[in-house]
């Protein structure tokens, strides 16, 4: 009978010790809200070959806890991420959030100040939520005017400092000059360029996650 008791207790201490670490790194999962428009939605791919997906099953091959939450729609702006951010920092309460955003702004030839307002804005709404933020620099064609292209460009890197957020690396910016990555619209990447922008974005967000570590 005692041996059957200590066996007992043996199994219990173990299920102990098992729910014990579960509990731990489920409370140690870091999530990070992608707020981005069809090039982080994955417009014309399937959802299994979009860059994201590649991401997030690589960080699990390495065993790291980063949850990725793609909240990319297709054709959205600025205003639009503003719109629903609220929503969506309630919803997942993210460690971090990306923000990619302001490519359909400056094609459909928004201003420059409501631009850099809406983007102000999702940046206060992430830091008031204690969220870390990465912003991403986005590059337009050079067809809409050399001092369009400087200001808009210009956004992000004055945000980045003014903010002080961490500031990523356009993803497109060797993808885009190639045809054999694009899509026939010459506008967005295709299934073959995938691979290539998860592996760089994860470059760089490793790069924030570290940098994040140390301060």
């Amino acid at each position: 009978m005692s041996k059957i008791f200590g066996f007992s207790k043996k199994v219990i201490f173990y299920y102990f010790i098992i729910f014990s670490f579960h509990n731990i790194s489920i409370a140690e999962e870091e999530t990070l809200l992608i707020l981005g428009d069809s090039i982080s939605a994955g417009y014309g791919i399937n959802k299994k070959d979009n860059w994201v997906f590649l991401m997030q099953q690589k960080f699990y091959e390495e065993g790291k806890s980063i949850k990725l939450i793609n909240s990319s729609v297709s054709g959205d702006t600025t205003g639009g991420g503003l719109g629903r951010l609220a929503k969506n920092l309630k919803k997942f309460n993210p460690d971090f959030v990306l923000i990619e955003l302001g490519g359909n702004d400056a094609l459909r030839g928004y201003s420059i100040n409501l631009i850099k307002s809406n983007l102000e804005k999702m940046i206060a709404l992430a830091k008031q939520n204690k969220s870390k933020v990465l912003l991403m620099q986005i590059r337009i064609p050079p067809n809409y005017g050399q001092k369009y292209t400087h200001a808009f460009e210009k956004i992000y890197v004055d945000l980045a400092q003014t903010e002080e957020v961490y500031l990523l690396p356009f993803m497109l910016e060797e993808i885009g000059i190639n045809s054999e990555l694009m899509q026939p619209d010459g506008i967005h990447p295709n299934k073959k360029a995938q691979p290539q922008i998860a592996k760089e974005m994860k470059k760089n967000i490793d790069k924030f996650l570290l940098f994040n570590q140390s301060n």
